[in-house]
């Protein structure tokens, strides 16, 4: 493929500087695609989680930093070699790449796929960076930077978005959904008749709900504090919900008749050792707790009793992607989407331009958001 519409470009975005001191809004200069590289417009951003862990200082990664990893746009040059993608294609940014011929990709697990070794960093694999301020080098947040209005990615990183299907929806596809999806129905594994508990009913929450609930369990238990996110939980398939995880465990062991659930999913916006202790012990003989939320750098909230697990046999594991294939379950996703077997739209609590990344920050910290999306002007 010849590459098209070279050179450097000026793009508005946000960044982190430093930890405690939220986004701030600047213009950088963005290169132009290298070899196996495409330049996106974005369209939409996801506000998740994650990238608020950043300007928290519990994400380590390398300062300063241009946010967002959920995004989706229109391919608008690509550099040398590119195969997967062409200039006016509308994609979404995985924000785990997937090369297809890696080791991990090649045996069904691209959601660990070496191409994403420097998501912390932003950095790519020839070791330098394609944002710039001055003479200084920014990475974006795994290698997207979708709280910028253009980005370079990796080829590896773009999956197509069908025309019918808005950039909005797009972006959120590209990691809160299919990572709360994947966390009940791949790593946690849930099955027909299965009793549920999800702490947490935020934008991976929810989707670790709808999981849970097409995956057939008969309960799905939610717990959250926040009564606005525990409405919406009944929305996208909870059967019930509770303010506090003392009476969940109480409502599992009187609906189970003392065998307590099959699965708990930890998907809180900041995960506790609090949450990680109620995990386990809401889980009965050869439950599984499935951990998808971050914690805050240096705390280890993985603290349980050796014999606690061995006599339930009991199983503690970690989720990235939700165990997603990207190039094979986002469109999966997106035709459950289609089909009305997938609830996206009510995802969505409210849209925020650029200049009020920060507000929308506040919402989400506030508990007013299930997701907020970031809209780029055009």
């Amino acid at each position: 493929m010849t590459p098209s519409n070279q050179g450097s470009i000026t793009t508005r975005a946000a960044i982190a500087r430093q930890p405690h001191t939220g986004w701030e809004l600047t213009e950088l200069t963005l290169d132009a695609p290298r070899s196996h590289e495409v330049r996106v417009r974005f369209h939409a951003a996801g506000l998740c989680h994650s990238d608020d862990h950043i300007t928290h200082g519990d994400a380590p990664v390398r300062f300063p930093i241009v946010g967002g990893h959920e995004g989706a746009g229109v391919v608008e040059s690509v550099g040398p070699d590119v195969r997967r993608v062409q200039p006016g294609d509308r994609i979404i940014c995985s924000y785990i790449p997937a090369c297809g011929g890696c080791r991990p990709c090649s045996t069904g697990h691209q959601n660990m796929c070496v191409k994403g070794l420097n998501a912390s960093t932003g950095m790519f694999l020839d070791g330098t960076f394609r944002f710039h301020h001055g003479e200084e080098d920014l990475g974006g947040f795994c290698t997207v930077g979708s709280f910028s209005q253009y980005a370079v990615v990796s080829e590896w990183a773009c999956i197509p978005l069908p025309d019918d299907i808005p950039f909005e929806i797009g972006a959120l596809v590209g990691c809160g959904v299919p990572t709360g999806w994947g966390s009940a129905v791949y790593a946690a594994g849930v099955r027909a008749g299965d009793t549920v508990v999800i702490y947490g009913a935020g934008g991976v929450g929810s989707n670790a709900v709808q999981g849970a609930r097409y995956a057939g369990a008969k309960n799905v238990v939610v717990v959250d504090p926040v009564e606005f996110k525990r409405d919406m939980a009944k929305v996208f398939g909870a059967t019930h919900t509770f303010a506090d995880a003392r009476e969940a465990h109480d409502f599992v062991v009187e609906t189970t008749w003392g065998q307590l659930a099959d699965h708990a999913i930890c998907t809180p916006g900041v995960l506790t050792s609090e949450v990680v202790d109620a995990a386990v012990q809401v889980v009965g003989k050869a439950g599984k707790v499935t951990i998808t939320a971050v914690g805050k750098l240096g705390e280890r909230a993985v603290k349980v009793h050796a014999g606690f697990m061995i006599l339930y046999q009991r199983q503690v594991r970690g989720a990235l992607f939700g165990d997603c294939n990207p190039l094979y379950d986002v469109p999966k996703l997106l035709g459950l989407y289609r089909s009305g077997d997938l609830k996206l739209d009510e995802l969505i609590t409210r849209r925020y331009p650029l200049d009020e990344l920060n507000a929308a920050y506040r919402d989400l910290a506030d508990g007013k958001n299930i997701r907020g999306v970031l809209i780029h002007e055009r």
